[in-house]
């Protein structure tokens, strides 16, 4: 399963990195990951006009967007949309952390697994 790792580098700026959740045959017709111990878990919405300047991930955490879109730019300049589907890894807790903003009129809708 694919995603997206947000995490700071040794430059002190915000940078993606795809990567694979790996998946085991679990029973016919189904494949699982191994299980991922997490705190808890925030359900948020945000508007389409949302903008959050440069700001870090608060803690280890996944992003999982359910509705609408968001922009992720990183402190590298690079820039990523997140739609329905789409998991990001957000691990960029220190450094300069990176830019977050609702694209289009809809809500984003995500959910936020934090970490250990």
């Amino acid at each position: 399963m694919k995603a997206t790792r947000l995490y700071t580098g040794p430059d002190g700026e915000s940078h993606f990195q795809d990567i694979d959740i790996p998946l085991k045959p679990a029973s016919p017709g189904e494949l699982q990951s191994e299980l991922i111990k997490t705190t808890g878990i925030i359900f948020r919405e945000t508007t389409g006009s949302f903008n959050q300047d440069f700001h870090n991930a608060p803690r280890r955490q996944y992003v999982i967007t359910l509705a609408g879109q968001a922009e992720i730019q990183t402190g590298d300049g690079t820039k990523r949309r997140f739609g329905p589907g789409d998991i990001m890894l957000a691990e960029d807790i220190t450094g300069h952390g990176h830019i977050t903003r609702g694209i289009g009129n809809k809500p984003r809708i995500s959910i936020f697994v934090t970490l250990e």
